[in-house]
């Protein structure tokens, strides 16, 4: 790790979760590889796909939840939700008709989203799509 601050450098490792058998408490999930990545970590988040995003029928995209499980930057335990657009990366509309519900600043009433009175739409889809 002194090397890799010396350096000014960032390395990214990818892992999967396996099942613990015969857990009675605490989460039954790990990742695999021991228990150093576990401590040397800066930052460890758990990314999950909790459902996909469609157009009609066809699937365009990935519902995504991130959990900061380790910080030592920052305060952790965060919890975030956004979409990842197949071709596109992350839904920049999605992101707004989010933020601007969350400000107040885009009015969501049942399905519909508005904004200074102005219809922009039923569903969050189409409320992206009038964006």
């Amino acid at each position: 790790t002194a090397s890799i601050s010396r350096s000014n450098t960032m390395v990214i490792f990818i892992n999967q979760i396996r099942m613990k058998i015969g857990v009675m408490f605490g989460s039954p999930e790990t990742t695999t590889g021991g228990n150093a990545l576990k401590f040397y970590a800066s930052v460890r988040l758990d990314i999950r796909r909790i459902g996909s995003v469609k157009d009609r029928d066809e699937v365009v995209g990935n519902q995504t939840r991130v959990k900061v499980v380790k910080n030592k930057l920052a305060p952790p335990f965060k919890v975030v939700e956004f979409d990842i657009m197949y071709g596109e990366g992350v839904s920049k509309t999605g992101e707004l008709v989010d933020l601007g519900v969350k400000a107040g600043v885009v009015e969501k009433s049942g399905a519909w989203f508005s904004y200074n009175s102005q219809r922009l739409g039923q569903g969050r889809e189409n409320a992206k799509l009038f964006l």
